[in-house]
């Protein structure tokens, strides 16, 4: 965290479907790193904001929006935090870190693991997850750019067998698709 600068306390998280703000994280998406570097376009931020398969919570003032999560909770990783995503004005402040925590919350309700890629040459990110709690379980070499790696991340509370969702029930382990994987987006 930086010095001296807290994050607000008047901060909202919440479930976002909303075109305006799915736009506004478009761009900001496209217009950061680690999309810079991976060559995201707002037009491929907004597809990935708008895809009836996601999850997207936004952080928001009265105001202004600060950050967005994109979850996927289908698929061979159900539980992957796909996206996120941290305006520069605020990073540093520990909103990546409630971000994560309003996503490993939703997630645990139905699954024992959280996963999630960061960039090799993302390392702050890498740092914040790490002390978070995450482990590499993986590395995936020049996945979306021949240049750079995807570290698969994971934190678990324990395996899919025996795993009771918040809900009371039993979990069972995810079925695997015949065909694909993750949409693996960085974050």
């Amino acid at each position: 965290m930086i010095p001296g600068k807290m994050l607000d306390p008047s901060i909202a998280i919440r479930a976002s479907a909303d075109p305006h703000e799915l736009r506004v994280c478009a761009h900001l998406m496209a217009g950061s790193e680690p999309w810079l570097t991976l060559g995201r376009t707002v037009e491929a931020s907004l597809a990935t904001l708008q895809s009836s398969t996601k999850e997207v919570y936004v952080a928001t003032t009265a105001h202004e929006l600060l950050g967005f999560l994109i979850l996927d909770l289908t698929g061979p990783l159900p539980g992957y935090i796909q996206t996120v995503c941290v305006a520069p004005q605020v990073r540093g402040q520990g909103l990546g870190a409630r971000l994560v925590g309003f996503a490993e919350t939703r997630i645990f309700q139905n699954s024992p693991n959280v996963f999630m890629c960061v960039s090799s040459f993302n390392e702050d990110a890498r740092r914040l997850y790490e002390r978070l709690g995450y482990e590499v379980v993986g590395v995936l070499k020049g996945y979306l750019v021949p240049e750079h790696d995807e570290v698969l991340l994971r934190k678990s509370r324990g395996p899919w067998t025996g795993f009771r969702t918040d809900r009371g029930g039993i979990g069972g382990a995810p079925s695997i698709p015949a065909t694909g994987g993750p949409n693996a987006e960085h974050t």
